[in-house]
């Protein structure tokens, strides 16, 4: 087991959204999303199975038309191939966790 988290390099992703790729495992990975007040994770879709944990902040999250309040402590579990996205109600931060590992987002 390694630490590596200091030597992960932030990213834009979209507009007023930065993230972080961590180390992954065999079949899990996480990312950290940071958010400018009203920058928007834009609405999309994958295979995979995901659950965000807010870190800081407040989000109104989407998932298959259906808005969700997010708050920080709070976690939501986004099932696979569902439509979801994210916008930030302040300076908020999440923690993405995706089985299996997303491959569109490993370098």
């Amino acid at each position: 087991m390694s630490n590596q988290n200091e030597q992960v390099q932030w990213e834009q992703a979209e507009p007023g959204v930065q993230r972080r790729i961590f180390e992954p495992g065999e079949k899990v990975m996480m990312m950290e999303v940071r958010f400018e007040q009203g920058a928007e994770g834009y609405l999309h879709q994958h295979s995979h199975e995901q659950i965000s944990y807010c870190l800081t902040g407040s989000f109104e999250y989407t998932i298959d038309g259906v808005t969700h309040i997010l708050k920080a402590g709070e976690t939501i579990v986004v099932p696979g191939d569902a439509v979801h996205g994210v916008k930030a109600l302040e300076p908020s931060s999440l923690l993405d966790a995706f089985t299996p590992l997303r491959e569109d987002l490993l370098k």
